[in-house]
């Protein structure tokens, strides 16, 4: 009988859902229900009966998860059926306490409340979820996997901003870094791709999607990653603008009497690919591109010589890079935008394979030379199964 974990992932107006083979990696169901709290929701539950969309309200995350249940029953596979032995709920922030999986009780929870001031937009929704999921399987395991984690490795020098020392001590102003369950997950497995036992392997991990981040992964360690505080430091993202003068701020609330709240929002929802062309989209960005369309081709340059930057500065901080890997839906499926990033820098030993790189694949896979120095890598990363895997390593240490 396969170990099933129950995968959660409460946002604010959503939740995502997984029963995955903690051994495999195989999804035996996925689901998505959205607009939690309007009058017009929505829910998609993938089994082994196919899929099936629905319209529904759902008023709260309480609700969410109890429809979650009954498309179980409903559709399949049965929870009964199946040998599910824990609940892993994705949790956004840990802060500096939270290195690892931790077994969700009381005192988890008041911690991860503690938190929400450094994720008010993620960890009160990540709390509602771990709530919920207590109530309705009262007796499984549950246990929290923080996107932080994988980055508590990294050094004073590299999670410190240059800020009055009071800021960390009574603040906790330093970088947190993010996405670190993906960045976990396809660190191990751009390993087991070369064959190589990951304490031996140092890679420079480019997660791109609507979010974006890279990190320095040496032995198996996070030891830098462009992500700060918050999600919104690092490279240029679908809407977050990514590395900017922190001065920006002051001049915008003084020039166009701006609060800072709003300047926030701004350059969260409102920059990135989207502020630079009016497209978040990276598929849309690459049509209007092929169109000719002079603000996509900016937008598309600006956002490959940030991650040019990044690999190049990853790049001294590791000293040698065995691999450079590209993840997550752009990373994944942008071809032209890998080759590009990387364009110049066969002096560091880095060689893309025009023919391998444009190849259409869903498989981890090599797209650099044979003679490259730094092998460069599509691996595609798998969130839930790394929850999982976390999951089960708490219930069975």
């Amino acid at each position: 009988m396969s170990d099933h974990v129950l995968v959660i992932n409460a946002g604010s107006s959503s939740l995502k859902y997984s029963l995955v083979d903690a051994a495999s990696g195989e999804a035996a169901a996925i689901g998505l229900i959205e607009r939690i709290g309007e009058s017009e929701g929505h829910q998609l539950h993938r089994g082994p009966n196919g899929e099936t969309s629905t319209a529904l309200s759902i008023s709260s995350h309480e609700d969410a998860l109890k429809a979650a249940i009954n498309a179980f029953e409903t559709q399949g596979p049965s929870l009964d059926d199946l040998d599910i032995v824990a609940v892993g709920h994705r949790v956004v922030h840990g802060g500096s306490w939270f290195a690892d999986p931790v077994l969700v009780d009381d005192d988890l929870i008041a911690k991860v409340t503690e938190l929400v001031p450094l994720a008010p937009l993620h960890n009160p929704a990540n709390l509602e979820g771990m709530r919920v999921a207590r109530r309705l399987f009262p007796d499984l395991p549950q246990v929290a996997v923080f996107d932080t984690a994988f980055h508590q490795t990294l050094e004073p020098e590299a999670y410190t901003y240059a800020v009055p020392h009071e800021w960390l001590k009574e603040h906790g102003i330093r970088r947190y870094g993010f996405h670190g369950t993906s960045h976990a997950f396809v660190s191990g497995e751009a390993a087991r791709l070369l064959g190589r036992d990951p304490a031996d392997v140092n890679l420079i991990v480019l997660h791109l999607g609507n979010g974006c981040s890279a990190t320095a992964v040496r032995g198996g360690r996070s030891v830098d990653t462009s992500m700060g505080m918050t999600p919104l430091e690092g490279l240029v993202m679908g809407t977050r603008s990514g590395d900017l003068d922190p001065a920006i701020h002051g001049h915008l609330s003084r020039e166009l009497g701006l609060p800072l709240d709003k300047i926030d929002r701004l350059l969260n929802y409102e920059s990135g690919l989207k502020g630079l062309s009016g497209e978040n989209d990276f598929r849309e960005l690459s049509k209007r591109r092929a169109a000719g369309d002079d603000r996509a081709q900016l937008a598309f340059d600006v956002y490959r010589h940030r991650i040019k930057k990044y690999v190049g500065a990853y790049y001294a901080v590791l000293g040698t890079v065995d691999a450079i890997v590209f993840t997550a839906g752009v990373g994944q499926n942008a071809a032209e935008l890998r080759a590009a990033s990387l364009e110049g820098l066969e002096r560091l030993g880095i060689q893309i394979d025009d023919e391998r790189n444009t190849a259409s694949s869903d498989k981890a896979r090599v797209v650099s030379t044979d003679d490259s120095a730094v092998t460069v890598l599509v691996v595609p990363t798998n969130e839930e199964w790394q929850i999982a895997r976390e999951a089960l390593s708490v219930i069975r240490p």
